[in-house]
């Protein structure tokens, strides 16, 4: 007997930028939604969309349910889902298993917005957004509408797509302090392949970006999906495959905050509003994916819009030796140089004098600054520099003022502290009187001394972060706090900058263990490492990129043995690294040479004059097959201009690397090509360079068709290791 087809459903879809989210409502609203598409936008519009629900409609299986089931937009058991759940919770021990009903789900403005309710008392409410540049935001938000006084505890609420067959390969990253941002790729098999952070903040270990993408895709090429939680708190990424598969997908990728039991719990009435989370999908490779979050971030209306300042930072030039002589004369060589903010690092403070002691207490030193910082800034601000400040607002020393006058204000339990990490705790930013001390200690410094830039600094991970509270009248002893945490330091960083709106901050956490998108949304950059070894730098930069911009990942120049590794680099080769982001000095540049310091003129005039490229242009990135050039590129959107590093970490096999492509040009114009030893020359192991380098050196450069570039490239020095050079690529 033939089954006469059904008709095809309607759909509902949003797409942009050539991506699209194809969802199929249940009948009657009975269910939550099905995923049917998430990835690249199909020809034919809405006609193709309505038809998935047919062409890609699953064969029942043995020993499995009598129907085929859905991958709803918040899979769960009731749906048919045995994998992670998109919900998860209970209220007294009762109605963990939920069942939508009274479904909507409507498309308007670019996003899906779905509600439903449930009869245990739950309303849920899920928006799924696409902006202009192809990436998909996912809001999700519960509210308990339960009569019953017994409390929502809210265990999950993540965000879950699908990912197709092709989607075969995962790549995260991993990594330490000094040491961020390590890829590790593998195949994707069947389990779950989760990243979880209890840090209490993102992390040195955090992936960035979790992404599955079809078999050997790079950074140019291959079909890729990405997913990226945007706190920064506990969180979890997951790719997830089970031998029966997602019903009429293979796998799922999802995202969201990793709540500790008892962390959130809702009364009647109340609502929990889940962390953003970020989707992304690229046909063109890893560059695709950082081109379309890159666009958006620069879309935003409070994203930096001025040229990003040269800085010199104080803390490896003079530690916590804060001397005023000593510091004018750093400033007065910093504006000799082109440098224009100077920031005064750790050790102004109270009784610091050590990483033991006095963190919390922010207020001059009268020991150190008798007459206050004013005759500091005064000095640089009147050489033409702004002024920046360190501090760490959430931490504190046990030896300090501040624990002395209110032990109350440290996040610990009851009956004891955490373990010390670097000597320090943390400040419970949910209690009003800390915080309200916090944001008038520090706004009142910014007023005094018309402090243009704030490094933010955050040196511990958050364990046994709980504290006492009031719950309807009840105290409860020891109740989690990371949630309300985090959310309580953005309060701090928003009503800072309400004061301030002109002041810039800068997120450093150890380094980049506090890099995400939740933080990136109020602050103006972060810092990428702790490590200034340029060598060690190419890969940390390289893949912190893969999710932050140029403009907003600071990039140093250290001294020429770094003080994390021990290891002595060329001035050329850290030079150039630097310009990789927002570039700045770490270094007493009042103890250099004066060819140093002629050196360094010259490359701060050049990172002014290429930054309207570095920090607006679309990354491309390419490496040889052994790994040990690496290839990174910005390149202007009309094609025009382009400005690539050439960089070698270590030895390769064989005798020559041979000629490395440029990628993101156009492959039908003409290009001349100039090095540019501002950014410091490399030392080589040849007899004689390849016949372009010298044509290359000249005012007028190497003319050569943008398909030579692109599809073949140019041949590489003999170089050594840890040794670069900068190409400035012009259409002629």
């Amino acid at each position: 007997m033939t089954e006469t087809a059904r008709k095809a459903p309607p759909t509902v879809h949003i797409e942009s930028a050539g991506t699209a989210l194809v969802l199929e409502p249940r009948p009657g609203g009975s269910g939550l939604p099905e995923v049917l598409h998430w990835g690249a936008n199909l020809p034919g519009g809405a006609a193709a969309y309505d038809a998935l629900a047919l062409a890609t409609s699953p064969p029942v299986q043995h020993s499995a349910f009598d129907e085929p089931w859905p991958l709803t937009v918040l899979p769960g058991e009731a749906d048919g889902w045995s994998g992670t759940p998109g919900w998860a919770g209970h209220r007294g021990g009762a109605a963990g298993a939920v069942r939508w009903r009274d479904v909507t789900c409507e498309a308007a403005d670019g996003a899906i917005v779905t509600r439903a309710r449930s009869t245990s008392g739950v309303d849920l409410t899920l928006r799924h957004a696409l902006d202009e540049h192809g990436v998909l935001r996912v809001d999700a938000s519960v509210t308990n509408t339960s009569d019953d006084q017994a409390p929502l505890d809210v265990a999950a609420l993540r965000a879950i797509l699908p990912l197709p067959t092709r989607a075969d390969e995962v790549l995260d990253l991993t990594g330490r302090w000094c040491r961020e941002r390590s890829p590790q790729r593998s195949r994707l098999d069947h389990g779950t392949h989760l990243r979880a952070s209890r840090r209490g903040r993102t992390g040195h270990d955090a992936t960035l970006l979790l992404m599955a993408g079809t078999t050997g895709f790079t950074w140019g090429s291959g079909e890729v999906w990405a997913v990226h939680t945007a706190w920064s708190g506990n969180h979890e990424h997951l790719v997830e495959s089970l031998p029966e598969g997602a019903g009429r997908h293979h796998a799922v990728l999802g995202g969201g905050e990793l709540l500790a039991p008892g962390e959130v719990r809702l009364a009647p009435g109340e609502s929990y509003a889940a962390p953003t989370v970020v989707f992304l999908h690229a046909t063109d490779g890893l560059d695709g994916l950082s081109r379309r979050l890159h666009r958006t971030l620069r879309s935003r209306a409070g994203h930096p819009s001025r040229p990003r300042p040269v800085v010199l930072n104080t803390w490896e030039a003079v530690y916590m030796q804060t001397d005023l002589d000593h510091l004018k004369a750093l400033a007065d060589t910093a504006a000799r140089i082109g440098v224009e903010r100077f920031v005064l690092d750790d050790g102004w403070f109270g009784g610091r004098r050590t990483d033991r002691v006095g963190l919390g207490d922010w207020v001059v030193s009268d020991e150190v600054w008798p007459d206050g910082l004013a005759p500091l800034v005064d000095h640089v601000k009147g050489l033409g520099l702004e002024f920046g400040l360190w501090f760490e607002p959430e931490m504190v020393n046990e030896d300090s003022d501040l624990v002395r006058a209110h032990p109350d204000w440290v996040l610990r339990p009851a009956d004891g502290s955490p373990r010390e990490w670097r000597f320090q705790q943390l400040i419970d930013l949910t209690n009003d009187d800390a915080r309200g001390e916090l944001l008038e200690r520090i706004s009142g410094l910014v007023a005094e001394y018309g402090i243009a830039y704030i490094k933010w600094d955050h040196n511990r991970d958050l364990h046994e972060a709980v504290h006492t509270v009031e719950v309807d009248g009840r105290r409860v002893v020891d109740a989690p706090a990371v949630h309300t945490h985090t959310l309580a330091f953005y309060r701090l960083l928003d009503d800072l900058r309400a004061r301030h709106p002109e002041l810039e901050i800068e997120s450093c956490s150890s380094g980049g263990a506090r890099v995400d998108l939740g933080v990136l949304d109020r602050t103006d950059r972060i810092w990428t490492s702790d490590c200034n070894d340029a060598l060690e730098r190419a890969n940390i930069q390289r893949w912190t990129s893969l999710l932050v911009p140029a403009e907003l990942m600071g990039t140093h120049i250290g001294p020429e043995h770094a003080h994390t590794t021990h290891r002595a680099v060329d001035l050329g080769f850290r030079m150039l690294m630097a310009l990789q982001g927002h570039p700045g000095l770490e270094w007493d540049v009042a103890r250099c040479t004066e060819e140093e310091l002629a050196s360094l003129t010259e490359w701060t005039a050049l990172a002014r004059e290429l930054r309207p490229l570095l920090h607006s242009g679309d990354l491309v990135r390419s490496e040889t097959p052994d790994g040990t050039v690496l290839v990174t590129g910005t390149v202007d959107a009309d094609l025009s201009r382009a400005a690539y590093t050439v960089a070698r970490l270590v030895t390769g096999r064989d005798a020559m690397t041979g000629a490395v492509p440029l990628p993101g040009l156009d492959p039908t114009r003409t290009y001349a090509v100039r090095v540019r030893p501002e950014a410091g020359l490399p030392a080589v192991v040849q007899v004689a360079s390849p016949a372009w380098w010298e044509s290359a050196l000249s005012p007028d450069g190497l003319v050569v068709p943008g398909s030579v570039l692109t599809g073949v490239g140019l041949q590489v020095p003999l170089i050594g290791p840890a040794q670069g050079y900068l190409l400035d690529v012009r259409a002629v």
